[in-house]
This record gives structure tokens, sequence and C-alpha cells, in this order.
């Protein structure tokens, strides 16, 4: 788990959650954590470890999904010397490590059948059987699961043993995503920002200017914090002017006018071209796509349905801040992107008083 990070944030949904694990975390009792990616489940893990009566003990983390179907049982009860090709000597499991303390298994759900019988009687009877071996080893191991699907749903298709999700969803803490945590993004985007200023070097936090706040309250962040704080950090680094506030964020880093184009095959081109011959320059669906420019940013809000000239031009002042901020306010390649004249540019930017 990423030390140093922190629970941050001020939306009720978010305090909820993390109350419910705080008070589940008094109990010795399995708790299952569900959200998606970036959410912060290990978070809570770790929470769920600290507060509890075990936080001197180990936390012993798995993610199931890491390891093969074949390897996954020997993971998590160990074996004996000579159990399976390769196993040279005897090897503790994760829950023997995790004796008196909390084993965190990341990405339940990807469980085998197998695993997850092995799985049930190791929470039932507190006893797992090393492969290899007849004899039991007790354990006292509290555990805490974490997935990003529904196990509900896996029990009704028929991927998830019914007893077992009984047995482990004592208490289930979800985690809101980012997008319904009202007002969480200034306040992590500050935070994350404040951090990266300090390890570069900055005298002080300029804070987000208008155009990069607007920008991240409208986008749907599906990777959630651990998106927010890549997003946040790449910015700041990016930015040449510590005394300015960081007015351009960038959410796809693979974002770029010279992305290398897959050529389709030689089928899809035929389809494409209606059966007749590519341009011998290759440029076929070229016409019209040279300029153009990814805002997919822009403000979500300046296009609500409404006045049409109102409507319109909040669209288009919305385009024009979001074209300058990327292109760092230099108005002739600002132009280019948009495919305007240095002239038409400057026009629009007085007409929206942008022009500072």
């Amino acid at each position: 788990m990423e030390r140093g990070i922190q629970f941050i944030g001020q939306s009720s949904a978010f305090l909820d959650a993390v109350e419910r694990a705080s008070r589940a975390a008094q109990l010795n009792r399995p708790v299952l954590v569900i959200g998606e990616r970036g959410t912060g489940k290990e978070l809570i893990a770790e929470r769920l470890h600290r507060l509890s009566t075990r936080w001197d003990g180990p936390l012993v983390t798995m993610n199931c999904a890491a390891l093969p179907e074949t390897l996954i049982e020997a993971e998590l009860f160990g074996h004996e010397a000579g159990a399976f090709t390769g196993a040279t000597r005897a090897r503790e499991g994760r829950f023997e490590e995790a004796h008196g303390g909390t084993l965190f298994l990341d990405e339940l759900g990807t469980l085998s059948m197998g695993a997850q019988e092995r799985l049930l009687r190791a929470v039932e009877y507190g006893e797992v059987t090393r492969i290899g071996s007849s004899k039991p080893v007790r354990v006292d191991v509290r555990i805490v699961g974490a997935t990003n699907e529904s196990l509900p749903d896996m029990v009704e298709r028929g991927r998830f043993r019914a007893d077992l999700l009984d047995r482990l969803s004592f208490e289930v803490v979800t985690l809101p995503p980012l997008r319904v945590r009202e007002g969480d993004i200034g306040v992590l985007s500050d935070y994350f920002g404040r951090r990266m200023a300090t390890e570069l070097g900055w005298e002080g936090w300029p804070s987000f200017g208008p155009v990069a706040r607007r920008a991240m309250e409208n986008y749907s962040w599906p990777g959630n914090v651990r998106e927010l704080r890549n997003v946040v950090e790449r910015a700041v680094y990016r930015w040449n002017d510590p005394a300015q506030p960081v007015d351009y964020v960038q959410f796809d880093p693979f974002e770029s006018p010279w992305t290398p184009i897959a050529m389709p095959s030689s089928a899809a081109r035929e389809t494409e071209s209606g059966g007749g011959d590519v341009p011998a320059n290759g440029n076929a669906s070229d016409n019209g796509a040279r300029h153009s420019t990814d805002f997919s940013a822009i403000n979500e809000a300046a296009i609500k349905v409404g006045d049409f000239k109102a409507t319109t031009e909040a669209f288009e002042k919305a385009l024009l801040e979001q074209a300058l901020a990327q292109h760092r306010y230099n108005q002739r390649q600002t132009a280019k992107a948009l495919n305007l004249s240095y002239d038409q540019l400057r026009h629009s930017l007085k007409k929206h008083d942008l022009l500072g």
C-alpha cells in the first residue's frame, strides 16, 4: 500500500463510508470493501486494520488477480516440499503469515471456485491445510475483501459461492466514486497540487486557474482519486510559471497530434472506401481532420439547452478558453489548432473579453 496518502474529502457520501469502516474496525468480523478502481479500497482496508484490536499484528495483502489460477491456492494456504513441480521447500501461505492480524484479499471476485471452497473452510473453521499436507493449521485471521464487481450478481451467474459471500459480508463498505463526491474534486486537487509544488521546490502553491478547475469539475473521472492525482501532478510539473495559477490539465497523457494512427486491414479499407480505390496519397479520410483538436474537456455546463444565442456564445467562449490553455496561451498556435486565421482568433477573443 502506498504510504503518505491520507483520507481527504468533505462530501457526506465519502465521510459516511469512512465512518462505517471506522465503526466496523472495532469488531473482529470480516468486511467487504466495494468500489470502482481508484476509490481507495486499500486505504479503507488499512484503516480497518489500524483501528482494530489487531493493529500491532501483521497486515498481509494479496492481489487475487495478479496470480495465475494454479498458484492462488498455494499462495493463500502454503505448500509442503514436493507438493508440485518447483516446490523445493515448504512455504507458509498468506493465512499463516497473517496469523494474529488482517488478511486483505484484493480483487476477491477473481478467485477460482476451488480457491473459494478452501477459503470458505478457512473462514468457517479457522484452519488451513497446506497443499501436499493432510495436517490442518490453526489460524487467527481477520479477512477484509475488496472488489469492483457486484458479488451478488456473480452469485446469480454461478461465479461466486453464495455461502462464502454470506460469511464475508458481515459488513459491506461501498466507496462512492469521485464524480458524486460533491466538493471533493477541488479539495483533492489542491492537496495533490500543493504536494507536487513542494516536491518541485516551488516557493508557494498558486492554485489552479478557472479553466483548469472547470475542466476538472466536469470530467467523469473513471479512474477516480488515483486518476485525479496523476492528472494534477502532471499538470503542475508541466507548468512553466510557478507564480501564475496552473490553468491547463491534460486528462489523457497519450493525447498528442503525433499519435500513430493504426492502419486498418485491407478488408476494412475496402469497406470504408465502398469498394473503390484509396487515393494515391493514402489520405482518404484526412479531409477536414487535418486541423482537428480534441477539446473533450470543455465545460459541459456551456452546452445545456437554453436560449440558442446565449448557449452558442457560452460554448464558443469555453472552446476558446480551453484551446488557449491547451496551447499555453500562444495565440498563433491556438489559431492554427482551431483552423482560424490569427485575425479571426483575435476578433473572437475580443468579442468574449479574453484578450486580458
